[in-house]
Formats: C-alpha cells, sequence, structure tokens
C-alpha cells in the first residue's frame, strides 16, 4: 500500500495500539517500526540499555539532520473494566480511535513513518539525512531511554540539526500548540529533624513540623523570578508532607518533604538551591535535602519552528501557539546534541485517562503536517 494512500497511517497505528507496551516493555513495537524502515534503507542500531529497548535510525550521512523523537512505552491502563472497549484492542467509534497509546504516542510514531515513506517516494535522492530516536523508557523513569541513547550519540560527535518529538501537544484542534521548550523540574526530598517526646511534655521535645512552618511560609512567599519571553515564573510547590508515628501522643522526631520547582531559564539550578538553603539555615533548621533535576530547554523562532508553523498552516489552516506549558518531555535530553527540538503531536485531552483516543479525521493531517516539514527543511 503506498504510504500515502488514506488508512495506511491508521492501520500502522492499530498495529502499535495492539501490542501491550506497559512502560518499559517495548512489546515488539520497534520490531515493527524497524521493518518498515529497513525497507527504505535506514541504519538501525539497536540500543538496549538495562531492561529498555530503544534504537537509533539514520538515512544519510550529511547535514542538515531532522530526527523524529518519541516512545513505544505507555501508563498502565487503570480499571480495564471501566473502559468501554479493551483498551489494547484499537476501536473505532463515533469517529475516534480508542486505546491505550492512540494519543500518547502511538498514533505519531505511525505518522511519522508513513510522513517518511510518502517523502522518500517523491524524493529519494534528498539532501541531508532522516533520523529516528526512539525509546520505551519516557513513561517510567526514564534513565535508560533517550537520554542513554543521546550520551552515546554525544560521545561520538553526532549531533541533530532540528528534532521533533511527537508529543501530543494540541489543545482544542489539530495543530493549534507547537512546544517549543519546557520548564526545568528541580525537586527535593527533604528531612527535618527534631526531637520526638511524648506530646504531654512538649519541654522535653522538639516538633519538626512546627519548626518548619515558618521556613515553608517564606519559601511559598518568595519570588523566584519574573519569568521571561518564553517562560512563566519559576514555581515552588510541595508535593508531600508526612510525619508522626500514627500515635495521637506522639510529637515526631522528623518531617518528610518533598518538593518541587518548575522552573524556566531566569533561574538556575544552583540558584534555587543556594537561595532554598538560605532559608532554610535562616530559620535553624537541621535538615538534610536529595536533590534530583531535569533543565529547561527552548527553541527561538528558526528554521524547524517556522517549517512546522507553515507545514500547519498548510494542512489545517491554522496559526499554531508557541508554548512551553505542562510537563517534562524527552525534548529536556535531545536540547543537549540538537539546538532546534519543537514537539508536535495530536490533541491531548485524553492522555493518561480511561478511554484514551484521538479523532481519527486528524491521522492523515498529522502524517502531512510531518512529511511537509521534511520537504521544507530537506528539500
Amino acid at each position: 500500500m503506498p504510504s500515502n494512500t488514506p488508512g495506511n497511517t491508521l492501520a500502522l497505528a492499530k498495529e502499535l495500539i495492539s501490542r501491550r507496551s506497559l512502560t518499559p516493555d517495548d512489546a515488539g513495537c520497534q520490531e515493527i517500526l524497524i521493518a518498515r524502515l529497513q525497507q527504505l534503507g535506514f541504519k538501525i542500531e539497536p540500543m538496549r540499555f538495562g531492561f529498555v529497548d530503544n534504537f537509533w535510525a539514520r538515512r544519510g550521512t550529511t547535514a542538515p539532520v531532522l530526527c523524529f523523537a518519541g516512545h513505544t512505552d505507555v501508563v498502565p491502563t487503570g480499571p480495564v473494566e471501566q473502559w468501554d472497549s479493551e483498551p489494547f484492542t484499537p476501536t473505532e467509534r463515533d469517529g475516534k480511535l480508542y486505546g491505550r497509546g492512540s494519543a500518547d504516542m502511538k498514533t505519531s510514531l505511525a505518522a511519522f513513518i508513513t510522513a517518511i515513506e510518502g517523502f522518500l517516494e517523491k524524493n529519494p535522492n534528498h539532501p541531508g539525512s532522516i533520523a529516528l530516536l526512539i525509546t520505551s523508557d519516557e513513561e517510567g523513569i526514564a534513565i535508560d531511554g533517550t537520554v542513554k541513547v543521546v550520551e552515546a550519540l554525544q560521545a561520538r560527535n553526532e549531533l541533530i540539526d532540528y528534532c521533533i518529538v511527537g508529543e501530543p501537544t494540541c489543545v482544542d484542534k489539530l495543530g493549534d500548540t507547537v512546544k517549543n521548550g519546557r520548564r526545568g523540574s528541580l525537586s527535593g526530598h527533604m528531612i527535618v529533624k527534631g526531637i520526638q517526646g511524648h506530646i504531654a511534655y512538649p519541654h522535653l521535645a522538639k516538633n519538626p513540623i512546627h519548626l518548619v512552618a515558618p521556613a515553608i511560609a517564606e519559601l511559598a512567599a518568595t519570588e523566584w523570578d519574573q519569568g521571561n519571553e518564553f517562560f512563566p515564573p519559576t514555581t515552588w510547590q510541595i508535593s508531600n508532607m508526612n510525619g508522626g508515628t500514627g500515635a495521637t501522643n506522639v510529637i515526631p522526631g522528623e518531617v518528610e518533604i518533598l518538593f518541587n520547582f518548575r522552573f524556566c531559564t531566569a533561574s538556575t539550578v544552583d540558584g534555587l538551591k543556594s537561595k532554598v538553603l538560605a532559608i532554610l539555615d535562616k530559620h535553624g533548621l537541621q535538615y538534610s535535602i536529595e536533590w534530583e533535576y531535569s533543565k529547561p530547554y527552548i527553541t527561538a523562532r528558526g528554521n524547524l519552528v517556522d517549517a512546522v508553523s507553515g507545514a500547519i498552516k498548510e494542512v489545517v489552516g491554522i496559526d499554531a501557539e508557541l508554548s512551553t506549558s505542562g510537563g517534562t518531555s524527552d525534548g529536556r535530553f535531545i536540547a543537549d546534541i540538537c539546538k532546534q527540538v519543537v514537539e508536535l503531536g495530536p490533541r491531548n485531552a485524553t492522555i493518561h485517562k480511561l478511554n484514551e483516543c484521538v479523532e481519527l479525521d486528524h491521522i492523515e493531517p498529522l502524517r502531512e503536517i510531518y512529511q511537509r516539514t521534511l520537504v521544507k527543511l530537506l528539500v
């Protein structure tokens, strides 16, 4: 079947959705993609790290390199009995394709492949290179997936010029939103020490919850930065706070606090850490913190943003909005070897939910947007 025949992308999306690829299990999805790419002359490099399957595929040896990036793993289904159809049986209903991973992001993967096939039918001797970076460790802890592939490419000085990540980005209509960056994430696991004691004898104990409360108030009221043209101001939030033995007559000896910054490029990791420590020290607390972070990235207007925005305008007649909202994505890793990274995929209204779905009439236009982007950047 020619790649641009209506239904080819849908058929491939269904084939991928039917694989039970609960993170980090690929469940054979990558074998399906690799088989199609090998027929197109791609050099395939499987890269397995730990229990995670990844692959790097490239066709061509010259610059510019346009890479499509994505993941085959999906989140758990939740209660299967609450789905209207079996999550791993792709089902067409009411103008939509239902199934776990339909929006996040197996339809994008299918559209990558058929867009490339359609492009190569018309441009077999195109300049530059086309690549794919595919992982099965995006929805999980993300330590043996894209980050490891990027490290391997970086070690041999193999860089990417343009990257499109197929994350579901759109809000109301296909093409209405392109992510051109993401905020960083800085998490802290903090233990504040006190002295455990009987609640009837507070003078013999130190309540760490009481001790840390003024510091929490100050941290919550602090203006970390004012944001910039690409990002909103940095925010600090507590996600979990636990203390106590479970008894009602015991002052706890320590309190555990999990907090997180979603930070923009107006702040740095070191700067945020130093401000937190200064506030905690100011309040005389005995504490320890374990940190974990991922950095922000931003792609300003340029060749990639213009090409994707232009393709969207041609296919669906929409002026796409550039956005940096939402959580993290694997784009944060790819930005280490690629100066221009954007994310574009289907609507994100049902991702990670029961009855996840994608509109049937969005599937071929998504393929066409990817294919026209190839033309704009490589022809």
